[in-house]
């Protein structure tokens, strides 16, 4: 080689890539997780990823590059902006170096408005580096916060992830986790079992299948890394880069005007009969594909992501399958969430109603649901985007006004001719409003009977709130595609804005 210089360069270049070197990387792939970079290969285009600060370090003796990669690179086409922690180089730990590096493509990811995704697995906090490793953690912590509702933020835990490090995949939108391997906690098992003398494994306190049941910190829980890194991909596919852009819009395969048959027949005539709503969602969406978010947290529930004719759009369901689709706390923060985000984001929500009403019982309300409702209500009313809404089954009570309805702004609000709008149930509003007559009558469940059909012809129908404009149609439910295809073209060029504020001061 004739130029030193050149030489120097690659030689360097080699030992970054090597991150902990050769014995670190098998110890790695022996734990059955990939490396930092063949994180990156697998996430990116191929051969798009463009890598910033590979040199920097602590100091003349410390690893080049430190624990993390970061740069940039493509997702179909799209720039995206990364950080990939190194497990190989101290444990991943985050130190003054690490966070330096995360914080420029943090910056660089706001500045030019495009997703940030960081892949996270680390040990921690670098306790030699003391409160410089803190610094570090309260700098990422702020630049996740400032670019809340700017910029999409996903974070894919791909192994330990413990005490402070919790907050940065907290304050993201997103969070992905993989079985076996993702651990999320604020403090382990030996501390657990120190203070309050609970044996708890790894997996146990804050593994991918408790985060995500229980917790609802995960909204993805995949079986692999490939998986996962998959997800991410399909995720980003349905987003725009930040806020001021416009969701990518696909030429759709699926006919705008293909009606769905099977819908007229799919909801019990029992009002208290269980069925699945997904099959309802696939009939209408672009191509039967919805990609659900939160598929095991608060399963009476469901929200995720679809197209109509080639729109994203964000869908908010209940699920009569699951606690007959009530609202209750989990299910009221897990809705809450995802409709603030497509809000942020400019993606329309899309909205299907049959629920009860709110989770009765000392527990719920003791716990706050409430509070935790209320909040379903402030994301509803609060959301400026395209809001459609169609009622398969029943609304009763404040769940009727909470999703969706015409009167948090709901622009489009449809029912099938089954559809029950009322108070409360006919059963049971007959039970109140004529308890003496019941009591008194010589065949009370005769008289029972006829009540209940004439508070349904009377109240529990949809045409009592079409004719009062609540409703814009009732329609047959293989049209429901179509109408709701149409609505979002009608639509495409809403303006709607708030009061000027600081923000909102939503019930948290």
């Amino acid at each position: 080689m004739s130029n030193p210089a050149l030489q120097r360069l690659w030689e360097l270049s080699a030992q970054a890539r090597l991150g902990g070197g050769p014995e670190r990387i098998e110890q790695q792939h022996a734990r059955g997780k990939y490396t930092a970079r063949e994180r990156l290969e697998l996430l990116l285009d191929l051969g798009t990823f463009e890598e910033i600060d590979a040199f920097a370090r602590q100091g003349d003796e410390e690893p080049l590059g430190d624990s993390v990669v970061t740069g940039w690179g493509l997702i179909d086409g799209r720039p995206v902006y990364l950080f990939a922690q190194d497990f190989t180089v101290l444990g991943g730990s985050v130190g003054a170096v690490h966070g330096r590096k995360v914080c420029k493509v943090m910056d660089l990811a706001l500045a030019n408005g495009a997703p940030l995704i960081g892949l996270n697995d680390s040990g921690g906090a670098r306790i030699q580096e003391g409160v410089d490793a803190l610094a570090a953690y309260g700098e990422i912590f702020y630049r996740n916060t400032i670019a809340s509702g700017v910029i999409p933020q996903i974070s894919v835990i791909l192994g330990p992830c413990a005490g402070g490090a919790v907050y940065s995949p907290a304050l993201t939108d997103f969070v992905f986790m993989v079985q076996g391997s993702s651990h999320m906690f604020i403090t382990g098992p030996d501390v657990v079992r120190a203070v309050t003398r609970q044996e708890v494994t790894f997996d146990e306190l804050g593994g991918a299948q408790v985060h995500g049941q229980k917790s609802g910190v995960a909204h993805f829980v995949c079986p692999d890394e490939a998986t996962a890194l998959a997800g991410v991909r399909r995720l980003l596919s349905f987003l725009p880069g930040n806020n001021a852009d416009d969701p990518p819009w696909r030429e759709p395969s699926d006919p705008p005007d293909r009606l769905a048959a099977d819908l007229d027949e799919i909801v019990p005539e029992a009002p208290d009969r269980p069925y699945d709503m997904r099959p309802i969602i696939l009939a209408v969406v672009d191509d039967g594909d919805f990609f659900e978010v939160h598929a095991t947290f608060a399963p009476n529930l469901l929200v995720g992501f679809a197209r109509l004719g080639g729109y994203p759009v964000g869908v908010v369901a209940q699920q009569p399958e699951a606690l007959a689709g009530v609202l209750d706390i989990d299910a009221s923060d897990k809705g809450a969430r995802f409709i603030r985000f497509c809000d942020c984001f400019n993606i329309p929500l899309v909205t299907f109603t049959d629920t009860p009403g709110f989770l009765p019982g000392v527990a719920q309300e003791h716990g706050g649901i409430i509070r935790h409702g209320a909040k379903m209500i402030f994301a509803y009313a609060e959301a400026t985007v395209p809001k459609l809404a169609v009622i398969t089954r029943k609304a009763y009570g404040g769940a009727y006004i909470v999703m969706s309805s015409r009167h948090l702004r709901g622009d489009v609000n449809l029912a099938w001719p089954g559809a029950e709008i009322a108070v409360m149930g006919p059963e049971g509003a007959v039970n109140v409003l004529h308890r003496k007559e019941l009591a008194a009558a010589a065949d009370p469940e005769a008289l029972r009977a006829r009540l209940i059909a004439d508070y349904r012809q009377r109240f529990a129908n949809p045409y009592v709130a079409a004719a009062r404009g609540y409703l814009d149609a009732v329609i047959p439910p293989r049209e429901t595609r179509p109408r709701l295809i149409a609505a979002l073209r009608m639509l495409n060029g809403k303006r709607a804005s708030l009061p000027r504020k600081k923000h909102g001061n939503i019930p948290l």
